[in-house]
């Protein structure tokens, strides 16, 4: 192995592995560059990112700066006189003057299996469309968004079961053994790239809050895989009715779904078929098994319907 010196270049817990693998493998992280910190919890007290917790806890200088489109930056992260910089969801776009400073250039750590799912929100995506795989590819940077040259990737298969959360750490841990061997094999000179292909791109949009509603309208499918890729965050959630529900003018509760599954089963949408807080969708049905209401702790579906009786074949989802 080459020992290189390198910067590391990453935000949440997703790229903390691959800071830990970086440092195992003997490479020399002369700094790490993060999100600055920013306020969160109910003191709204400034908290470091994951990986700056990480590296400063490995004794591993940290840089902060809210751009790197200034002189400055750009004069201070070429002052590093890098061998290479490793990039995994750091937040920041890179120009090309810091593209260009690493003798070898910035390699990415994508979640996902390019030219599929550019952009900030892979994992969620590649499951919210039913995909069979997913995976990581390494990437050699260029100033588009994600789509530089391909130098490795590895594949993992999407099971009908599978969260977000669980595919996120599948990845990671993938991203971290990837980009060792990588950067052996780029130092070695045996590292060739491949343009991307034309063909297949698509983007994954960064998520939004509004897309947690539960439409009980669409096959019960979808609404699983909507769960599966979105808890836990944005989070997703239904409209339930409370007195009389929205068409006599009554209130609606919204109730958060932590984990479902599709089941067998048909009604007129947003009905309640069982005790088991089954609920017809467009096609199909979805069991609740998971739920919480507001102020409250996640309960079974069962135990929610005793404390918020519903009659089985009445509507328990506003559509």
């Amino acid at each position: 192995m080459t020992r290189l010196r390198l910067a590391f270049m990453g935000t949440p817990d997703f790229s903390v592995p691959v800071l830990d693998a970086l440092v195992a493998a003997g490479h020399e992280v002369a700094c790490v560059y993060s999100q600055p910190p920013r306020p969160a919890g109910r003191g709204h007290k400034e908290q470091l990112t994951p990986v700056h917790a990480r590296a400063a806890a490995l004794g591993i200088p940290v840089r902060t700066p809210r751009t790197l489109r200034n002189e400055q930056a750009q004069a201070e992260f070429r002052d590093l006189a890098l061998d290479v910089a490793v990039v995994v969801a750091y937040g920041l776009i890179l120009p090309q003057a810091v593209l260009d400073a690493p003798r070898l250039g910035c390699l990415n750590i994508h979640a996902s299996l390019l030219p599929r799912w550019r952009g900030a929100a892979p994992i969620q995506r590649a499951i919210l469309a039913g995909d069979a795989e997913s995976g990581v590819t390494i990437m050699q940077m260029e100033a588009g968004l994600d789509t530089g040259p391909m130098l490795l990737e590895e594949r993992i298969a999407i099971t009908s079961r599978m969260t977000a959360s669980q595919l996120h750490d599948g990845l990671s841990a993938m991203g971290a053994r990837l980009i060792v061997t990588a950067l052996d094999r780029l130092a070695a000179g045996d590292l060739p790239a491949t343009v991307q292909p034309e063909a297949g791109v698509t983007y994954a949009a960064k998520l939004a809050k509004e897309e947690g509603l539960l439409d009980f309208t669409k096959p019960a499918v979808e609404l699983d895989r909507q769960v599966r890729a979105l808890t836990p965050w944005p989070g997703t959630w239904f409209e339930a009715p409370v007195e009389g529900g929205p068409a006599a003018g009554g209130l609606v509760e919204k109730i958060k779904v932590l984990a479902a599954e599709p089941v067998a089963g048909s009604g007129a949408p947003g009905a309640l078929l069982d005790t088991n807080l089954t609920v017809a969708c467009g096609e199909g049905a979805l069991r609740l098994i998971t739920v919480q209401r507001p102020g409250k702790g996640p309960v079974e579906g069962a135990a929610f319907l005793r404390g918020f009786p519903h009659q089985v074949g009445t509507p328990i989802a506003a559509v």
